[in-house]
């Protein structure tokens, strides 16, 4: 089956939906299948080129057997609304044309959560008559008035009907929560076309480690009980709160809170946390991903923080999985919904209210004073990552992308039916 995936993120980005993308496609290709992945020169989340690539018309190249085809786009930093909005709009249409000239794809899949992209894997499909798969990875322009980015408005309400148009013309759709597919079906989406594949982790790469003492020096945290936040920056983690539980602990010498990763909402953050005289919050730029789990080793709690909105109760921060893999207790603090489902079920770590400084403050004490408690929280992440094996569930995906496929097969097996993937 030859799978073609347009994503206007891909590696070298280290963002989840890059992250998902190339591990889901790499065991895909492991399985047998051919996989092209349309996608633009990688500038995520600064709007800046990284080292060794153009802002190309076509550039192509092979990453773990996946071929990649990289289209010119506007560039934009992932901030401000108008120029992140031409960006996605040229990704549509370079993206769309591009895809047209891949060598004939049996199936056609998109990604969210900018909906400008699914919108190409769908006029792709039409134009090509191939079925559609859309991938909804966040329950956009929802989560866009959740943050305050935008008012409703007649631009909203376009984007919802857009929204709802492509998931009327997807042949089959995948969520990454079941709260977004109870979204889904309460909106009218007819529920057989379906299926929920959460986000995960790659445990040959994420697994329990000592602590990386080099990295604990390079990264100002040696001696230190830290806290780590790793991952984007956005409007919707309202991270100025954890400023705020740092100002409580700032007494606390032992205490770091380390941010590493970039976004919308960092500048504010480092010139807030300096404004402040916050010594005990540290900022690291984003890390290549091989780092990423000698940076894990050194946080003794990973630090999971959403906006207090009911839109993020139905989302589930791809960190999590990580912190699992490492064996790394989580600090979730978030609105009560699928996320915190999670983490009680498999008591790998401990919920405190969305938005609560004080709360949060207070388990971070709790948490580092009791090794015996972090130990017993380390183990049940360990036990819990297997769940959520990233393989395991790009074999699940296959699965629904085949289903579309009369008669494909991998390495002359049957392909699991739609129903026993559910």
């Amino acid at each position: 089956m030859h799978i073609l995936f347009l994503s206007d993120n891909f590696p070298p980005e280290t963002n989840a939906p890059a992250t998902r993308l190339h591990e889901h496609a790499r065991e895909w290709v492991r399985a047998g299948h051919r996989v092209t992945v349309v996608t633009c020169a990688p500038n995520f989340p600064e709007g800046r080129l990284l080292a060794g690539y153009r802002n190309e018309f076509v550039r192509r190249e092979t990453i773990d057997g996946i071929e990649v085809v990289r289209v010119k786009t506007y560039i934009a930093r992932n901030s401000g609304f108008g120029k992140r909005t031409l960006d996605y709009l040229s990704f549509l249409v370079s993206g769309t044309v591009g895809a047209l000239f891949v060598e004939r794809p049996d199936v056609v899949v998109s990604t969210s959560p900018q909906f400008f992209a699914g919108l190409a894997g769908w006029i792709v499909s039409f134009l090509r008559r191939k079925p559609f798969v859309f991938e909804v990875r966040d329950l956009w322009p929802a989560s866009i008035a959740a943050v305050g980015a935008m008012r409703r408005g007649f631009v909203l309400k376009t984007l919802e009907r857009l929204e709802l148009f492509l998931y009327a013309r997807a042949d089959s759709i995948v969520v990454v929560t079941e709260a977004f597919q109870r979204d889904l079906v309460s909106r009218g989406v007819d529920p057989d076309k379906i299926t929920v594949i959460t986000n995960g982790v790659d445990l040959s790469t994420y697994a329990p480690t000592l602590r990386d003492p080099r990295a604990a020096e390079r990264l100002g945290v040696k001696g230190k009980f830290v806290v780590g936040y790793l991952g984007t920056h956005g409007l919707a983690h309202a991270l100025e709160n954890v400023l705020d539980a740092a100002e409580r602990l700032r007494d606390q010498d032992d205490v770091r809170f380390l941010f590493v990763g970039a976004g919308a909402a960092r500048d504010g953050l480092v010139e807030a946390a300096r404004r402040r005289g916050l010594t005990n919050v540290i900022f690291h730029p984003s890390q290549p991903k091989d780092a990423m789990p000698s940076v894990w080793s050194v946080c003794d709690v990973a630090l999971v923080h959403l906006k207090n909105s009911p839109v993020f109760e139905t989302v589930i921060p791809s960190k999590v999985f990580e912190a699992m893999g490492m064996g790394v207790p989580v600090l979730l603090c978030a609105p009560t919904g699928e996320i915190s489902s999670i983490v009680e079920r498999t008591s790998c770590g401990v919920h405190v209210p969305a938005e609560d400084p004080a709360a949060l403050a207070d388990a971070v004490l709790r948490l580092r004073d009791d090794p015996v408690e972090r130990g017993r929280l380390a183990d049940r992440a360990r036990r819990a990552a297997p769940e959520y094996d990233r393989d395991a569930l790009a074999r699940r995906m296959a699965a629904v992308l085949s289903a579309q496929v009369p008669g494909a097969e991998t390495r002359g097996e049957s392909v699991t039916r739609l129903s026993e993937v559910r």
